[in-house]
């Protein structure tokens, strides 16, 4: 009898121990092209397909962590609206997404409308956008220019500098990646796309092949594309029989807190992370993201968000690496430069040269980056940030270049 017993325990435990294993989805986001006359209906429309969705993965052993939306692009968005429309139509998408626990994304923006996409930002703590400063065939200097302005302008209007946690500056980044802010389409909408918290996956591969760049790309790739697989198979069954198309999934293995890309790096090499051999493992770990067999939509690359990460915090904090470090290990990854805290005295032409920099990049490998900046006005290098968002871990500021 305590054999039979133990025998039953065990065929407990090893579903729920499968589902330990299994990386999180950090975002399983929908694509649509909201009618301001229908916005409601259309909104809880997404949401109970996303909560369908959800409920799918979660049977098969996944978390999904958010749900999120995507509308067309801001201009879009409020055409045929006055200014007063326009804010109050937000104001309510803004409420919507805090009854309907969503996260939304308010599309592109243009140069154009810089001015009105920080006020926006700044006066709706839930939305989320981005603008797009470097595409296939250029860089769109005016647009560096506009998306330093929204970075310094949130920067000062926002509790603690937290708004900048809600705005990118993206380059050669296509449609329809899941992750936020630099999420967008600008179709008919009814698609969707999902991302994965997968830094476990990286660090459990690397720390069994210490130093053994083959087989850890092997292992990595391996691991990666079984669940990236599985997680594209339940999206087609998705796609069947809910209507709405299958975008595609950014293998990108993202951290968070103490599930750690640095951590996993520092096992690997054996060195803090920022020291020599952290650009050859930063490219061994996107050569097997790109090897993953699903649709890839978004970055596929290596992410390095400063604050999301705890040891990229405190190895920012020690001054292990910086601004160039980030800009160099871009040059084999991505995502370019994520949650980077800065001095509040940073000035708008200096952000705009940062985001230049990454810009140049990008359209000279013609690989998505993106620059997510944090000034924290009021701070000055030395000194902690105090971010009073629960997904970034604080750092100490560094002086600028």
């Amino acid at each position: 009898m305590p054999a039979f017993r133990a025998l039953i325990l065990l065929l407990t435990l090893v579903p729920a121990l499968a589902a330990q294993n299994k990386p999180p989805i950090r975002a399983l986001t929908a694509f649509v092209h909201l009618d301001t006359a229908q916005v409601e209906v259309q909104i809880r429309e997404t949401v109970a397909i996303l909560h369908d969705a959800q409920r799918a993965y979660e049977r098969r052993g996944y978390e999904v962590q958010t749900i999120r939306i995507t509308t067309q692009p801001l201009p879009e968005l409020l055409k045929g609206l006055t200014e007063n429309d326009a804010g109050q139509f937000l104001r309510s998408l803004n409420g919507l997404a805090v009854r309907e626990a969503f996260i939304p994304n308010i599309g592109l923006a243009t140069s154009a409308e810089a001015d009105q996409l920080a006020r926006i930002l700044a006066a709706n703590d839930q939305l989320e956008s981005s603008i797009l400063v470097a595409e296939n065939e250029g860089i769109h200097w005016p647009a560096i220019t506009a998306a330093a302005h929204v970075v310094k302008y949130l920067a000062e209007h926002t509790p603690h500098s937290d708004g900048n946690f809600r705005f990118v500056a993206t380059a050669l980044l296509g449609p329809y990646g899941p992750f936020f802010p630099g999420s967008y389409h600008r179709g008919t909408g009814r698609q969707f796309s999902l991302g994965l918290e997968s830094a476990n996956l990286v660090e459990h591969a690397l720390a069994a092949h210490p130093r053994d760049i083959a087989a850890a790309e092997n292992a990595l790739a391996a691991e990666l594309a079984r669940y990236a697989t599985e997680c594209e198979q339940i999206a087609r069954e998705i796609e069947k029989r809910s209507g709405w198309t299958y975008a595609g999934l950014d293998p990108t293995p993202a951290p968070a807190g103490d599930i750690s890309i640095a951590d996993a790096i520092e096992k690997f090499t054996g060195s803090r992370f920022g020291s020599s051999g952290t650009m050859t493992a930063a490219a061994m770990i996107t050569r097997a993201v790109k090897s993953v067999p699903v649709k890839q939509v978004g970055y596929a690359g290596l992410m390095v968000p400063v604050l999301e990460d705890g040891r990229l915090a405190r190895r920012w904090s020690e001054g292990a690496f910086h601004i160039d470090s980030l800009l160099a290990y871009s040059a084999v990854c991505g995502t370019g430069f994520d949650t980077v805290p800065l001095p509040g005295e940073i000035s708008e032409d200096q952000l705009a040269r940062i985001i230049g920099d990454m810009a140049s990049l990008a359209f000279k490998w013609k690989k998505p980056l993106s620059a997510r900046l944090l000034p924290v006005a009021g701070k000055k290098p030395g000194d902690k940030t105090e971010f009073h968002n629960p997904h970034l871990v604080d750092a100490v500021l560094q002086p600028l270049p």
